[in-house]
């Protein structure tokens, strides 16, 4: 990667954004990202840390309006690139100020190609189903240097980097109750609110969950599950499916993509009446979540069902671990359904992924990210306190798409365009 240029000096003050050196920097950005751990309901000022791509540093599980509530917060693990190392071009930027080159903020970027959910256009047009994407994410800014211009900073040479690779446009993310993240990137760098995820959470206990007899699962080898996946999420039909699935789809932290069907139909899944499908991601080793905000009763009363299953296993209490304590989750990517059955079929498959996730000491929670529209949401179990529909994506154009829209070629524009029928949340960047 190219060095980014510094800053010119503002006034007496400098701000310089150069790019991350792992020697030199890991230990401010692990500091930036412990200050950053705060509540979304404070008042943090133009310079608010980001709550990013999937909730960033804080999911909030209730409105941010209350003052108390219980709220998930995410914790990135070792790996400073862990969220964008898996792009082609990624970077991570710092920003230094003052005289002692101090890091007081930090960002990152990457590009990817990605499906836009439109179909072939005739020939001579200009529409493509994949596009090249920026995604900005991991905003941090220290509170004791907000309101100085340095998330500003970070944010234009960031752009100008995802620009300078092609990237046509650039999407963030942040919760709707975050009005300091979403006036700065929708008010000073012209995002528009784009998509809506939801969030969907629920504790892995220890006990095996029982998968209907009439529901058979198979585990699909990467080269099935890609061309499976090819014939259920064709571009046209789909926004942000990665132009690599089948590198995702065989990646080492994909731990399996299981198909159930309904015993005695046809052997081939091609030809079932109904079926459903999913993938299992392994992010226990990226990232790790934490409950905060709890009553000391619920507290209390988790742990007694806890010491309950411990002694009497027999009675198959469904306890629900050490929220309260850093834990590891496993996320259920690319589901799909269809047919009569397909919503009883996807329930089989979540609880197969259950009997998967217990195995592995370190998960407790299994998490999926769904958009509004998508059938799957009504179907996959869930608790609500550990559930999220505050996420909004923003989107803008960038670099020479912009400047071809105030040309007036403006009948191609993603940004306005409506939401296809799947939203492809890639877990790779949770």
């Amino acid at each position: 990667m190219g060095v980014v240029d510094e800053a010119k000096p503002v006034k007496k003050t400098t701000i310089r954004v150069r790019e991350f050196d792992v020697e030199r920097d890991l230990r401010a950005v692990e500091e930036l990202e412990r200050l950053c751990q705060v509540g979304l309901s404070g008042d943090q000022g133009s310079d608010h840390p980001v709550a990013d791509h999937y909730g960033g540093a804080e999911k909030t599980t209730r409105s941010s309006k209350k003052k108390k509530g219980m709220s998930l917060y995410v914790e990135q693990i070792g790996d400073p690139f862990a969220r964008v190392r898996h792009a082609p071009d990624n970077v991570i930027l710092v920003a230094e100020y003052g005289e002692e080159d101090e890091v007081v903020g930090v960002i990152k970027a990457c590009t990817r190609m990605v499906s836009r959910g439109k179909k072939k256009q005739s020939l001579g047009s200009s529409s493509k189903q994949f596009v090249k994407v920026a995604c900005l994410l991991g905003l941090r800014v220290s509170p004791s240097h907000r309101r100085l211009g340095v998330a500003t900073e970070l944010i234009r040479r960031a752009e100008t980097w995802c620009a300078a690779r092609g990237a046509a446009y650039a999407t963030m993310a942040t919760t709707e109750s975050n009005a300091a993240s979403l006036a700065l990137f929708t008010g000073r760098f012209a995002y528009a609110p784009f998509r809506r995820p939801a969030f969907l959470g629920r504790p892995v206990h220890r006990h095996r969950v029982r998968v209907p007899r009439a529901h058979r699962v198979l585990r699909l080898p990467p080269p099935l599950a890609s061309a499976a996946y090819a014939a259920l999420l064709p571009p046209s039909a789909a926004e942000f499916l990665p132009a690599d699935l089948p590198a995702l789809l065989n990646h080492k932290l994909t731990l399996g993509t299981y198909l159930a069907i309904q015993r005695g139909g046809p052997e081939e899944p091609a030809r079932a009446p109904s079926f459903a499908m999913l993938s299992v991601w392994d992010a226990t080793r990226s990232l790790r979540l934490r409950v905060g905000g709890a009553p000391a009763l619920l507290r209390a009363s988790l742990a007694a069902a806890r010491a309950l299953d411990r002694h009497a296993p027999w009675l198959q209490v469904p306890s629900v671990p050490d929220i309260f304590r850093p834990f590891g989750t496993y996320l259920l990517y690319g589901l799909r359904m269809s047919g009569p059955e397909g919503p009883a079929l996807l329930r089989s498959l979540c609880q197969h992924a259950h009997n998967v996730a217990r195995k592995n000491p370190a998960c407790a929670v299994l998490a999926a990210d769904l958009g509004p529209g998508d059938p799957a949401k009504a179907v996959v179990p869930h608790w609500p306190k550990f559930s999220c529909d505050e996420d909004v994506w923003c989107i803008k154009k960038l670099g020479a798409s912009a400047a071809s829209d105030n040309a007036g070629n403006d009948d191609d524009d993603w940004t306005t365009s409506p939401p296809p029928s799947v939203l492809f949340v890639d877990p790779r960047e949770f």
